[in-house]
């Protein structure tokens, strides 16, 4: 029997018994992972290499020098997984990886090594969209969650405000028009010399500044639930040199604690707005940018004044991990999407239409 015929037959037997170990792999830009999650919402293992330390060197990611790391890194974390979570390859459903969005030669390589790792261990694939799989992490923070409810998916190429019906089931609210929320920060980073990583290393000196000493533009959009941070990126940036051309001094600390309150305000009167209109009884939030600190003590303040269910990931499952890849892979199998052995990366690939 064909490989693909034998695991349409194991995935079938998997969602009847509704309990599956799943492998996940994840390495759509500078990090590589490998987690063991179980049932979606268990994590067993969460393997990482990061590779923060050598694109410091160059201001940014560099693909070319990710996909090799991504190549070094991957089998190693194999077996640190398998022995955080005490298994074997035997114990192992299936293997779920991300496929898009993200950088091409990045996703090959996790694309590649779990189609290799799938065939070779008789396991079935899983494709997972990163962007879901971000989603996914509130699923394992909170085992309890249930849909429906509204998500503020907030990273450097993403800002969406999404309502999550079911696991595999959204709906796109509103989004970005422009940048996204984790690239303004990064860029505005950048003026004020902060080295790579922009937005986390901002996010740490905003909280020594005073977030009302420079009152910044904030853009208006068409869309009720849609953000703009271009315009706002452009005028932060041309007042910076500006005052540095008329010879002022820019409070570093105090540059970023208002950047980030001006950022922060617009991604959370949007959420509860949305979530508000839609009668929702709980909002999450998901994405590198749900790791800011600000963000998560403005969500939890705002929203539980306002009576909602505040779920938000511990910041190592909002940056990029193998665990969410894990818990979005269970539910594409319960539903029964597997992929085949020429399933590709897809840099570009969306999760909703607009």
């Amino acid at each position: 029997m064909k490989y693909e015929a034998r695991m349409r037959e194991k995935a079938e037997a998997l969602r009847r018994e509704g309990h599956a170990l799943i492998l996940s792999v994840e390495s759509s830009c500078d990090e590589t992972a490998i987690a063991v999650v179980e049932d979606g919402r268990i994590e067993r293992a969460n393997a990482i290499a990061s590779q923060i330390d050598v694109h410091a060197l160059y201001g940014g990611v560099v693909p070319e020098i990710a996909s090799r790391m991504h190549v070094e890194a991957i089998d190693p974390l194999l077996d640190e997984a398998l022995r955080q979570a005490g298994v074997g390859l035997d114990d192992i459903d299936a293997v779920a990886v991300t496929y898009g969005p993200g950088l091409v030669g990045a996703l090959l390589t996790g694309v590649s090594w779990a189609k290799a790792f799938a065939y070779a261990a008789d396991k079935p694939l899983i494709p997972v969209n990163h962007i879901e799989g971000h989603v996914s992490a509130n699923y394992v923070a909170h085992p309890d969650l249930n849909p429906p409810f509204v998500c503020l998916v907030a990273s450097g190429g993403h800002s969406h405000i999404v309502y999550v019906e079911a696991p595999g089931h959204y709906e796109l609210l509103g989004g970005t028009t422009d940048d996204a929320a984790g690239e303004a920060f990064d860029k505005v980073a950048r003026i004020l010399k902060i080295p790579y990583p922009g937005g986390p290393l901002l996010d740490k000196l905003a909280e020594e500044g005073n977030d009302r000493a420079y009152e910044f533009p904030r853009p208006h959009t068409p869309g009720k639930y849609d953000f703009s941070f271009s315009g706002l990126k452009t005028a932060v940036i041309n007042r910076a040199h500006h005052l540095e051309q008329m010879g002022e001094t820019i409070d570093a600390k105090d540059w970023a604690a208002s950047f980030r309150r001006c950022v922060v305000d617009m991604l959370v009167d949007k959420t509860l707005a949305a979530a508000k209109d839609r009668g929702a009884s709980c909002i999450a939030a998901a994405g590198g940018v749900a790791s800011n600190s600000l963000l998560r003590r403005e969500l939890e303040r705002r929203g539980t004044k306002m009576g909602f269910r505040v779920c938000v990931p511990p910041p190592r499952l909002c940056t990029d991990n193998a665990v969410m890849i894990g818990s979005a892979g269970f539910y594409r199998l319960m539903a029964g999407e597997l992929a085949t052995l020429d399933l590709n990366a897809l840099p570009a690939l969306e999760m909703f239409e607009r």
